[in-house]
């Protein structure tokens, strides 16, 4: 069976002499389930695997049963020194990080050599309940969409079926039947990630507006729209900070996000008009109506299409990263992406046959701003798909 590279990640962190809870945390359907049982196999530890992902909600008591019956296991498995607990889902626990701490403490105290995992598809509600109760006690590996080299090193895709299909490794062996494969990213991600990761589990007070928001995205990935433009393309009466709260939302769920605008050592003003990105192309492909072959045939969508694959690549790449990302324009002259990392900045244009063949935007930013490195994505540069099987680091080297 395939493994992701932060598998390895993983056994390390759990092979090291202090004990912390190790939390995965990225949208539905990246692996991080399978990861799970395959580090269980892997370290051949007595383990105890629950997940609170079900149609009834759990409470504390299902959780702190859980705990017992992970220290159960220690007991009577006198020939081993260490358990693992992993606990799936686990946001959806009102107060679960109270009393992960408290357990944790507890095992602490006595000594009890109880290792935890803890997985959830809602990273920005994980996070939440982290920073609230688990202070000096947790370590975050983000499990995000699965890259090109990943796609291809486990279903031999090449890179314009990576453009298209996206990073939802559930959904690879369904392709060939494309109807089937976009009922499944509707049914079985979108509407399942809306429903049940962000409605069911945060105030939402206008659902509908989210989810017109999340469809609008999807349509607009790659392009600058500011929150009275959307308001006025979502025909609806809200005010921009509803906007920019349900885009954090769809962002914290894996879905969508929105890229801010590069403005150096000036203060970044939130409410500013974001970049609109799909952190999945498969979402921006469901949403086309589109076939691949008319999305290749689609001189225009398809540039769009191969833009959001790089900016996907690069919003996945730099989590857990101290990597940030956005993007520049001044007037009609743009800079499609930009990475910092401590004081260097790279640019990056990305080309394609639909855009014009200017860099004038380019130019204008290395002027303002202390350019580290720029680069030329598509014809006359980098070739696409040396770029997306090229790890984000390699560029600040």
């Amino acid at each position: 069976m395939y493994k992701r590279p932060i598998f390895n990640q993983i056994i390390e962190r759990l092979a090291g002499k202090r004990r912390f809870i190790q939390v995965l945390a990225g949208p539905r359907q990246t692996g991080k389930t399978t990861l799970a049982r395959q580090v269980m196999e892997a370290v051949q530890w007595p383990h105890r695997y629950a997940s609170a992902d079900e149609p009834a909600l759990k409470d504390r008591s299902w959780l702190e049963t859980q705990w017992e019956l992970a220290r159960h296991l220690l007991k009577k498995s006198p020939g081993k020194n260490r358990v693992l607990l992993i606990l799936d889902e686990v946001q959806k626990i009102p107060g679960w990080s109270e009393s992960v701490k408290r357990l944790w403490d507890e095992d602490t105290a006595e000594n009890r050599p109880i290792y935890v995992m803890i997985l959830g598809s809602s990273p920005l509600l994980v996070q939440r309940g982290l920073t609230e109760s688990l202070a000096g006690r947790f370590e975050i590996i983000p499990v995000t969409h699965w890259f090109y080299p990943e796609m291809r090193d486990a279903f031999g895709w090449n890179v314009d079926t990576y453009i298209f299909y996206g990073g939802y490794p559930g959904a690879a062996d369904l392709i060939s039947d494309p109807q089937r494969w976009a009922n499944y990213i509707r049914d079985a991600l979108i509407e399942t990630t809306i429903s049940r990761d962000i409605l069911l589990m945060t105030r939402v007070d206008k659902p509908a507006l989210l989810r017109r928001l999340f469809e609008l995205s999807c349509h607009y990935s790659g392009q600058i729209l500011s929150y009275q433009k959307m308001l006025g393309q979502l025909q609806d009466a809200g005010n921009t900070v509803t906007l920019a709260h349900y885009l954090q939302l769809l962002d914290g769920a894996g879905l969508i996000t929105g890229i801010q605008k590069y403005a150096g050592q000036r203060v970044r003003q939130r409410g500013s008009s974001p970049k609109l990105l799909v952190l999945n192309t498969a979402l921006m492909s469901v949403y086309s109506g589109l076939t691949f072959e008319e999305a290749r045939e689609d001189t225009e969508f398809w540039g769009r299409l191969v833009e959001s694959s790089i900016g996907a690549t690069l919003a996945n790449g730099i989590k857990g990263k101290s990597i940030e990302l956005f993007f520049w324009n001044s007037g009609q002259q743009e800079v499609d992406f930009v990475l910092k990392k401590g004081k260097k900045l790279i640019a990056i244009e990305v080309k394609s046959s639909a855009k014009r063949a200017s860099l004038s935007g380019m130019e204008k930013f290395s002027r303002t701003f202390p350019v580290w490195k720029k680069l030329l994505i598509g014809s006359d540069g980098i070739p696409v798909e040396e770029f997306l099987s090229t790890a984000l680091e390699f560029w600040f080297e």
